[in-house]
């Protein structure tokens, strides 16, 4: 396994809540849209053993031609260690990133794109979008469903929609809506349907998509190969 040493070198806050940690690209370290990684803060594997409670999995938020890695989390007035020393980082500080793996690269397959996600999720849908905007190539159209109850919605530059482009976006506050919408969105028994969130979320949308009679292969979900059983049952 290789651990890759960086700085951060902006902190951008993203809303009340949610911050992301712009760190510079190490050399040789390269990802793809969807990607997730391994985020080591100084002293995680300082010892014998690594100290998981400095490790958190994270998904890249930003494209490589952005020329920074971006991370991007929530971190609540209550929150664990892990949290409580993120948000005092400052700009220089070193941390890890490592075994870095995208489950969600953009399909294209000639299909519409659906992509549904909870909160501070929409970070990993980032990249997939500005790809798609970048080159629309064997994509018919994406739309990105969001719910986030604090209303305080995320990179509303981006989801802001481009119509013209065939990229449209909705953000809502409540379940109803949200659920009223994915059942709606489930009618395109041909599209592909991405999810991202909590287990919980996951396993929802899940629901209400096969009650709609949406194939499994359709779903999308951002799990390694041997967990996605779980779900997709």
């Amino acid at each position: 396994m290789q651990i890759y040493w960086t700085r951060i070198n902006e902190v951008i806050e993203e809303t009340p809540e949610i911050k992301t940690y712009m760190l510079d690209c190490p050399e040789g370290f390269t990802w793809e849209e969807g990607s997730h990684t391994h985020l080591g803060l100084e002293g995680f594997n300082a010892g014998e053993k690594p100290n998981k409670g400095l490790v958190r999995h994270m998904s890249i938020s930003t494209l490589p031609d952005e020329k920074s890695i971006g991370i991007t989390t929530r971190i609540r007035e209550q929150r664990s260690e892990f949290k409580h020393i993120l948000n005092d980082l400052e700009i220089g500080t070193s941390v890890a990133i490592f075994k870095t793996h995208s489950n969600v690269p953009l399909k294209r397959e000639d299909k519409n794109i659906y992509l549904l996600s909870s909160g501070v999720g929409l970070a990993t849908f980032r990249p997939l979008v500005l790809d798609y905007l970048n080159n629309a190539e064997q994509v018919n159209k994406i739309h990105s469903l969001n719910i986030d109850s604090s209303r305080d919605y995320l990179f509303t530059n981006v989801f802001e929609g481009v119509p013209e482009k065939g990229f449209t976006s909705r953000f809502v506050d409540n379940r109803k809506d949200y659920y009223g919408d994915v059942q709606k969105l489930a009618q395109d028994k041909e599209a592909l349907f991405y999810v991202v969130g909590s287990d919980e979320f996951l396993a929802q949308n899940i629901a209400v998509l096969r009650e709609e009679g949406v194939e499994k292969d359709r779903i999308m979900l951002d799990k390694h190969e041997h967990t996605l059983q779980e779900f997709l049952v």
